[in-house]
């Protein structure tokens, strides 16, 4: 028996009603963490904290931005953090050859370090477009490939740094600081990139026919395929641009530290694939949205924030409970598309 109309309206309203309370979930999280955190420690409410929690926050935010096209599209990148620092290891490589072959040549260090920008978003996009080539044309499974690479990147980064670490000269450092340690009306650099990519982002899965290209692949491949969408073309696209978020992200990091090593973005992915999960992405595909995913990535950098503030547990378990919370998240999912 067919339920009534005015049951089906109820129905339908109390279906909106949980969405939204889901959509709302990871902003009143992070609204209840952020007044604990006041409450546990009087540092954490000031805006040196503030900027500090963001700052640390935009690579993986950017990165996440970029794992929510490819977690929606129905795939998964276990790579970001080995593809970041290999990147990063070729960058200053790069660089510090050119500097060194420079010194007759007359080629002005902002040139360099351009070039060195210009080849992380080109390396970024020609590992992404490695994945996605893989996966649809190859037909093997995402988490096989990337799982893969993840082993090859580190391995080759550890090669070209002879087991050590890659270190930016000292001149081209001076010059490439202020992407990492300049502000711009008081807020720092890597914060306002964050917030292009991810208005970028946002705007590119809301309003364009490549994003509900994306969300329609992750909520059923074979029905878009009925439809007329190029299913392999639309996912070889989100791994590349995942590439290239990884690639801003390290531009971004490299002038922190200067360097690169074998340790180099480790367990970037788990922050990643976190940050986009907790923002209410289904695991599944099919659904998803940027905004939550920066709320997620900001919540996580809340919690660990909070735990290197009041040390409840020892900063060591950060990772511990990043773990958990893909878990716990995964569980609530379980059965949602």
């Amino acid at each position: 028996m067919r339920p009534a109309p005015t049951e089906a309206v109820q129905s339908g309203r109390a279906l909106r009603v949980a969405q939204r309370l889901y959509t709302l979930g990871p902003l009143a999280g992070l609204i209840l963490l952020c007044i604990a955190g006041t409450l546990l420690n009087r540092d954490f409410a000031t805006l040196d904290n503030l900027m500090n929690v963001l700052t640390r926050t935009s690579f993986i935010g950017i990165i996440a931005v970029g794992m929510t096209f490819v977690i929606i599209s129905g795939g998964i990148d276990l790579s970001v953090g080995s593809m970041a620092a290999l990147i990063a290891g070729i960058m200053i490589w790069l660089m510090n050859g050119l500097a060194a072959g420079a010194a007759g040549h007359a080629l002005p260090p902002l040139v360099i370090v351009t070039i060195g920008i210009v080849a992380a978003f080109v390396l970024g996009a020609l590992f992404g477009c490695a994945h996605g080539l893989l996966i649809t044309k190859g037909r093997i499974e995402p988490f096989i490939v990337t799982l893969g690479t993840l082993g090859i990147f580190r391995a080759v980064l550890t090669w070209l740094a002879d087991g050590g670490a890659l270190t930016l000269n000292d001149s081209l450092s001076d010059l490439y600081g202020p992407v990492y340690y300049a502000s711009l009306f008081g807020v720092p650099v890597p914060i306002w990139v964050f917030l292009v990519v991810a208005a970028g982002g946002a705007l590119i899965l809301n309003r364009t026919a490549f994003g509900r290209h994306v969300q329609a692949i992750g909520s059923n491949e074979q029905v878009a395929r009925y439809a007329a969408i190029r299913v392999d073309t639309v996912k070889i696209v989100t791994y590349v641009l995942l590439g290239i978020c990884v690639g801003v992200a390290t531009v971004l990091y490299v002038p922190r530290l200067g360097s690169a090593t074998p340790t180099t973005g480790l367990l970037w992915e788990l922050e990643a694939i976190a940050s986009v999960v907790v923002g209410g992405t289904a695991l599944k595909g099919g659904e998803g949205r940027v905004i939550g995913t920066v709320i997620g990535a900001i919540l996580l950098s809340v919690i660990a924030n909070i735990l290197n503030l009041t040390s409840i547990i020892s900063v060591y378990l950060n990772a511990a409970v990043q773990g958990v919370v893909i878990i716990f998240v995964a569980f609530v999912q379980r059965g949602r598309r």
